[in-house]
């Protein structure tokens, strides 16, 4: 019942336009008011700061910060180059270009608005430009920037794996097989889409354009190498791989490309620290209500409540997915993961559910809560780049979003698609 409340008390916050962050932050207190009286709120300070402040938690701003800093240093444009000299000869090219280079950058950034915010304002106009329906362009884009939360780096899976102590690693490696499976079933429908609809062919395959096109953008394809190569490797952990991300974008924008002056730098850094706010003052706030709901044993309870239901690990997944979309149709995922996941992980460990397959779950359910309204926030950039209508992208969209829900089916009851590298790897 007190859960409901302030579940509630969230939704009846975020529908009057309060940031999500400050909602949490409300309802917490209100929460520890009524059941311990004011004297409860004298370390929330403390409390808040410690939950923002963990090691693990560095890599966020250090990933946002590289993503940033290669978006000033033409990467974009090298990296789109480079996909439609090998991808422009098919039929419906440039849409392949864009799940292309949405895979590459999902490399690097960890983050769909970023890759929408990189990849969109170039590969959408040249979409209108060649004859696509302003709406194909935006979901396509838009589907395929969600694979920036499923191919590792990912922000969503570094927060997961915080609040659920889970191996970051190990969530990284589980990522890789869904998300390239997701990319190439997009292509697939993409291609479809293009035969039936007539969509336009760039240009004839030349393979002396593959290679120079390769060579103008080989420091960029260095980045993913150093950042996945070092933290796979075991040389270094998330957090450090987010550094020396941030130290290979500063050198190669600055020192090969000669594209990072300290106007674009100073740029990179202001877009870098307010998407770093949003995210770090959730956590923030997210740390008091956990407070809470341990002191209150609520995720116990509720643990024990569906395990009276059913003990089956494959009926609580399905459970748990159903109940992730429909909390990923109104809140970020950032916002879904902390509230939730402190909530539910009781339930996963008695029943036997990995916490690393369950982080890939989790992953994808709010990555599809990316593309569907009303909070959608990916959708909704896109969107706003094409000048389009979000109910009518979301039509167009709907096929796109049919495959990530395949493949969230296909992660959740056959865990072997995910945790195969994570077995051989790390088991």
């Amino acid at each position: 019942m007190t859960v409901a409340l302030m579940f509630l008390g969230l939704v009846a916050l975020i529908l009057l336009n309060v940031p999500i962050a400050i909602a949490l932050g409300i309802v917490a207190m209100a929460a520890m008011v009524g059941s311990g009286g004011f004297d409860s709120l004298l370390n929330s300070a403390i409390v808040m700061f410690t939950g923002a402040t963990s090691f693990p938690l560095l890599a966020i701003p250090l990933f946002i910060l590289a993503g940033a800093i290669m978006n000033t240093s033409s990467l974009s444009r090298r990296l789109i180059a480079f996909a439609g000299a090998v991808f422009g000869f098919v039929r419906g090219g440039l849409a392949m270009i864009t799940i292309g280079t949405s895979m590459f950058f999902a490399e690097i950034s960890g983050s769909a608005v970023a890759d929408v915010a990189a990849m969109g304002s170039i590969l959408i106009p040249a979409m209108k430009k060649k004859g696509y329906p302003k709406e194909f362009a935006a979901a396509i884009m838009s589907s395929s920037a969600t694979l920036a939360v499923i191919i590792p780096p990912s922000i969503p899976m570094i927060l997961y794996a915080v609040m659920a102590d889970a191996s970051v690693v190990q969530i990284f490696v589980a990522g890789i097989v869904p998300g390239v499976l997701a990319g190439v079933a997009m292509m697939a429908l993409s291609y479809w889409y293009a035969r039936r609809y007539n969509y336009p062919v760039e240009e004839v395959f030349q393979w002396k354009k593959v290679k120079s096109t390769f060579k103008d953008a080989a420091w960029a394809f260095l980045l993913p190498v150093i950042i996945l190569g070092g933290i796979f490797g075991g040389v270094v952990t998330a957090t450090e791989g987010a550094a020396l991300a941030v130290l290979a974008a500063l050198f190669i924008g600055g020192v090969i490309y000669r594209e990072l002056d300290l106007k674009h730098l100073y740029t990179a850094m202001i877009e870098g620290s307010t998407q770093t706010a949003t995210v770090m003052l959730l956590v923030a706030a997210s740390a008091l209500l956990g407070v809470y709901l341990t002191e209150q044993q609520i995720p116990q309870q509720l643990a024990q409540w569906l395990s009276s239901i059913t003990e089956n690990r494959y009926a609580v997944l399905g459970i748990l997915n159903v109940f992730f979309l429909l909390i990923g149709l109104f809140l970020h995922s950032a916002a879904a993961i902390i509230l939730v996941v402190p909530i539910v992980m009781p339930l996963v460990n008695a029943v036997g559910i990995d916490p690393v397959h369950f982080g890939l779950i989790v992953t994808l359910n709010l990555g599809i809560g990316q593309q569907t309204p009303p909070v959608a926030s990916v959708l909704m950039a896109s969107c706003a780049i094409a000048k389009a209508d979000m109910w009518k992208v979301t039509r167009v969209n709907l096929p796109f979003i049919g495959v990530l829900v395949g493949v969230l089916l296909l992660v959740t009851y056959v865990p072997a698609v995910p945790m195969f590298l994570v077995d051989v790897f790390y088991k």
